[in-house]
């Protein structure tokens, strides 16, 4: 047996890669990758019991060449009577209507038929032909464009792809020990010419940084294999902590909406608080690039690093990161209330951002709406209507129940501690002379009583999560 063989047979049990059963579609453009991996898989079908198949993806950017790449790898199919399924992309037509990059594009393009094919013939597992030497580039590329640890894991061994899975058998073995074992074999494969241009980054990594490593250290693409496989280990247990942690610690209070202690969360180690972090991310976006964000991760973990005062923190997309001593609320940013005054209509709700209001006749307010939400009564005569909601302005004043002066609505918004990024656009209810009746879930003045009586012939109630 072939060493090669013993080494990939040796990784798919380690990694798991392949079951009794299973039905295998193996990605083959042609070159000495693919080319020895059909060929591997052709050798080792009934040692593993499974069933095999190639796809073929022509991508119509080197003309005849590219056609007969197609027509060389079928013909080795039906040599070896293995089902073969391809197609013709015109990539280049299409980067023309869209743009964007031309590699991303095909393997958009190239995956989607992929899938199709899997869903059509109902195979399990995907099979590519990256190797050491792919993760080695992987992981070069992924310490110049990025400094996050998910680029060093690089190439996984199998990973999820729709509702099958992608994976890597060939991922132990170097690039000249996969073009040897094709030679052992006898086998021919076909040449890409865009492999030798410096167009890509990958090909730059290829041709220029790779072979200098080679030379300090020939086994440097087997050692960065080792290397992530560690890395991929690692993380993978810290994940499972921070997953344990993160519904002990963090609360969620609607869809777009969790809040977390400061001081339970400082007394976590800072690899499971950047975890954490990152499994909040994934929970607010579906973006994987804004939730792998190096720099966003460094600024919520600045944010958690003291619970003094108040911040905020702008995210993506409308989201926001409010600080209040010892709590931090990530939420979806509410439209701003009108600066201008919003007039209240009688016996009915008014929704104010993350609260509404019900001011109403008592006699037809239901019961249950009373045992239900806060409430206070007041007499209609005592206020002048119709009433108001407005936005704070400076200078402010509210005379409260008990008290014989007035009080600034900025010291109660300290005293009360309410967000300071909140402040600007708190509900305020007044009456048509602007006199104010109530800071909306935090105060009223002292024309209400939570106590009824037979002067009282209005209600207000009060829905809301943020004050009561």
């Amino acid at each position: 047996m072939h060493t090669l063989e013993h080494q990939v047979l040796a990784y798919i049990k380690e990694q798991q890669l392949i079951k009794s059963g299973d039905k295998l579609l193996i990605a083959c453009s042609g070159g000495v990758d693919s080319m020895a991996l059909l060929s591997f898989f052709y050798h080792f079908r009934h040692y593993f019991k499974i069933e095999i198949a190639v796809a073929h993806v022509d991508h119509m950017l080197r003309g005849e060449q590219s056609a007969q790449d197609r027509q060389f790898v079928e013909q080795a199919c039906n040599d070896w009577a293995i089902p073969f399924y391809s197609c013709a992309i015109p990539i280049a037509e299409i980067h023309k209507k869209e743009g964007g990059n031309i590699q991303a594009i095909c393997r958009k393009e190239r995956y989607q038929f992929f899938e199709t094919v899997m869903h059509t013939h109902k195979f399990s597992k995907l099979v590519t032909a990256h190797h050491a030497d792919d993760q080695l580039e992987s992981m070069l590329m992924a310490l110049t464009k990025a400094n996050s640890l998910n680029g060093l894991k690089g190439i996984l061994p199998s990973r999820k792809f729709q509702q099958f899975t992608v994976i890597r058998p060939f991922l132990m073995v170097t690039k000249d020990e996969i073009g040897e074992y094709l030679h052992s074999k006898g086998h021919l494969y076909r040449e890409d010419p865009s492999n030798a241009k410096n167009n890509y980054t990958r090909n730059r990594f290829r041709h220029n940084v790779v072979p200098v490593l080679k030379e300090e250290n020939p086994l440097v693409s087997r050692h960065a294999v080792h290397i992530a496989q560690q890395l991929l280990d690692d993380d993978s247990y810290l994940m499972e902590l921070a997953e344990e942690r993160f519904s002990k610690l963090f609360l969620k209070v609607d869809q777009n909406c969790y809040k977390v202690k400061l001081s339970e969360l400082q007394k976590e180690p800072l690899a499971l608080q950047r975890r954490l972090i990152l499994i909040l991310l994934s929970y607010l976006y579906n973006d994987s690039n804004t939730i792998q964000s190096y720099a966003l991760c460094t600024m919520i973990l600045t944010l958690f690093s003291t619970s003094d005062g108040s911040r905020t923190l702008d995210l993506p997309e409308n989201f926001i990161a409010r600080q209040q001593y010892d709590e931090v609320v990530f939420e979806y940013k509410q439209q701003d209330l009108p600066t201008s005054n919003q007039q209240i209509a009688l016996n009915e709700w008014c929704v104010l951002g993350t609260m509404r209001i019900y001011i109403g006749e008592l006699a037809q307010c239901d019961e249950d709406l009373l045992q239900k939400y806060p409430h206070h009564f007041f007499a209609a005569s005592a206020v002048s209507f119709p009433l108001f909601v407005r936005a704070p302005k400076q200078g402010d004043r509210i005379l409260l129940q008990g008290m014989q002066h007035q009080k600034k609505v900025s010291r109660i918004f300290i005293d009360d501690k309410i967000p300071l990024t909140k402040r600007a656009n708190w509900p305020l209810l007044v009456d048509a002379n602007d006199d104010l009746l109530a800071i909306v879930a935090v105060r009223v003045n002292n024309k209400f009583s939570n106590v009824k009586s037979a002067v009282h012939e209005m209600v207000l109630l009060v829905d809301s999560n943020e004050r009561l």
